[in-house]
C-alpha cells in the first residue's frame, strides 16, 4: 500500500524500525494527552457548555453567551483569571501586537530576555523601521540573548536593577533560530528571579506552539499574561482563525480595549458562527498536540538515523511541537519540504520553492498543504533559506498522516542520493 503512494521500501523500513523503538517515548505522550484531556473536559463541565453556546452573533456582538463561555473555558484550562479569545485576531503575531500596544506607553521599556523575537514582530517593535511601530510611539526596547539555551541571569539582573522595565517578553518557542525552546521549569525559575527584583514588571509569554506540551501553563508558574494562536495548538486543527490573550483580569481588559475600542472593550465583537469551531478545537487539542509530538519524535529519530543533525533529539524533553532538521545545504531543505508537501491533503501537487514572504528578512521555503491557511498544527515544514539551512517541522492532525508524510519526504531525499 505504501509503495502505491510513491514511498520507497527503504524509507518505509527506516520509519517502521524507528517507530518500533519509540514505544516508551510515545507512552509518555499518551499519558500527557490523558491529563490534558481531563483538564479540558472538566472546564467544559464546570462551565456547563451546551448547544446554545454554538449560536452566532453579528454586528456589534452584544451579549454573546457563547463567546463569554469560550473565554471562561480558556481561562480555566490555562489557569488564568480571565481570557480574551477572539476571531478578530488575525494571527498570534497580531495578538502579541495588540497586547504590547495595550500595556506599553511612551518612554516605557520593553525587554526581551530570549533574544530577538520572531521576524513578524520586528516592525511591531521597531527593530525594523516602521512608522506604526512601538518605537515610533516612544517605547524603548532592549534584548538579552540566552546563554547555552538558558537565561542570562546576571545580565537580566543588572538591566532591570538599573532600568525601570515595564514589560518583559519571553518567547518560548525557538522561532527561526537554533536555540532550544523554553520549558515551563525554566520559566518558573526566571519568573521568580525577576519578581524578587521587581514585582511590578509585566511578564508576557509568547506561548505559541507550546500549549499542551506538558501539563502546566506559564500562568501557573507566575507569568502575568500569555498569548497564542488558534491556528496552532489550541485550535486543534478545527478553529479557522483567531488567537487568545489570557492572564490577569486587568491585563486582559486592557487588551480588549486595544483590540476594539476604549469604553467598549470585550463587550463587543461578533462571533459570526465560529463558536462551535473554537470549542471543538480546544476539545480536540490535547489529542492533536499528542499526534504532532509523536510525529516530531518519529521525524527526529529517522532523520538522525539518516545522518542529519536534529534538535531536539527524539528522547529529549520538549517544550513545543517544533522539530528542527539541520540539513546544511539548500537542496536537501527544499527537497524535504517538497516531500512533506506531496503528502499533504491540500495542494499536494504544488512544489515548494523559496520566496519572499511578508514579515521575513530571508526567502522562505514552506510546505503547508493545510485546510486552513497558515495552520501550523496541521503538518507543515518550512525554513528560511540561510545557513545552516534548517527545516522547522510542526504539527499533524493525526499520527498516521504524519508518519506517511515522513516516509514520503525521506523517499524524496533517498531518491536524490542515487
Amino acid at each position: 500500500m505504501y509503495n502505491e503512494f510513491g514511498i520507497s521500501d527503504k524509507a518505509k523500513e527506516l520509519v517502521l524500525n524507528a517507530e518500533e523503538s519509540l514505544k516508551e517515548e510515545f507512552k509518555k505522550i499518551d499519558d500527557m494527552c490523558d491529563m490534558n484531556s481531563l483538564k479540558v473536559l472538566k472546564a467544559f463541565s464546570d462551565n456547563k457548555i451546551s448547544e446554545v453556546h454554538f449560536n452566532s452573533t453579528t454586528g456589534y456582538g452584544y451579549d454573546d453567551v457563547g463567546r463569554d463561555a469560550i473565554e471562561r473555558v480558556f481561562a480555566e484550562v490555562l489557569g488564568a483569571e480571565d481570557a480574551l479569545v477572539r476571531s478578530q485576531f488575525i494571527s498570534g503575531s497580531h495578538a502579541l501586537c495588540v497586547a504590547l500596544f495595550a500595556y506599553l506607553r511612551p518612554n516605557d521599556i520593553m525587554l526581551s530576555i530570549t533574544g530577538t523575537p520572531y521576524d513578524t514582530l520586528h516592525e511591531v517593535i521597531g527593530i525594523k523601521e516602521n512608522k506604526s511601530s512601538l518605537k515610533s510611539f516612544g517605547v524603548k526596547y532592549h534584548e538579552i540573548d540566552l546563554i547555552d539555551n538558558d537565561f542570562d541571569y546576571e545580565r537580566i539582573k543588572e538591566y532591570i536593577t538599573n532600568h525601570k522595565v515595564k514589560l518583559i517578553e519571553i518567547q518560548r518557542s525557538k522561532g527561526y533560530s537554533t536555540r532550544k525552546s523554553i520549558t515551563v521549569e525554566k520559566l518558573e525559575k526566571i519568573i521568580k528571579f525577576i519578581k524578587d527584583i521587581d514585582k511590578d514588571i509585566i511578564i508576557m509569554v509568547d506561548n505559541c506552539y507550546c500549549e499542551f506540551v506538558g501539563n502546566k501553563s506559564p500562568l501557573e508558574v507566575g507569568a502575568d499574561v500569555i498569548v497564542g494562536s488558534l491556528i496552532k495548538n489550541l485550535g486543534g486543527g478545527i478553529a479557522p482563525n483567531g488567537a487568545y490573550i489570557v492572564g490577569k483580569k486587568e491585563l486582559v481588559s486592557l487588551a480588549g480595549e486595544r483590540l476594539t475600542l476604549p469604553g467598549e472593550g470585550r463587550e463587543v465583537g461578533p462571533t459570526l458562527g465560529i463558536n462551535k469551531s473554537i470549542l471543538q478545537g480546544i476539545f480536540m487539542a490535547p489529542s492533536v498536540v499528542a499526534s504532532s509530538l509523536k510525529t516530531a519524535v518519529l521525524t527526529s529519530k529517522v532523520l538522525e538515523d539518516l545522518g542529519y543533525r536534529v534538535e531536539p533529539h527524539y528522547n529529549e524533553e520538549r517544550a513545543d511541537i517544533v522539530q528542527n532538521i539541520i540539513f546544511g545545504n539548500e537542496q536537501d531543505l527544499v527537497l524535504y519540504c517538497g516531500g512533506i508537501q506531496s503528502a499533504s491533503p491540500v495542494d499536494s501537487f504544488s512544489k515548494p520553492l523559496p520566496w519572499d514572504m511578508p514579515g521575513y528578512d530571508d526567502k522562505v521555503v514552506m510546505a503547508a498543504g493545510a485546510f486552513t491557511q497558515g495552520s501550523s498544527i496541521e503538518l507543515s515544514c518550512d525554513g528560511p533559506v540561510r545557513v545552516p539551512f534548517i527545516a522547522y517541522q510542526q504539527g499533524s492532525l493525526t499520527y498516521s498522516y504524519g508518519k506517511i508524510a515522513v516516509m514520503k519526504a525521506v523517499t524524496v531525499l533517498l531518491n536524490n542520493d542515487k
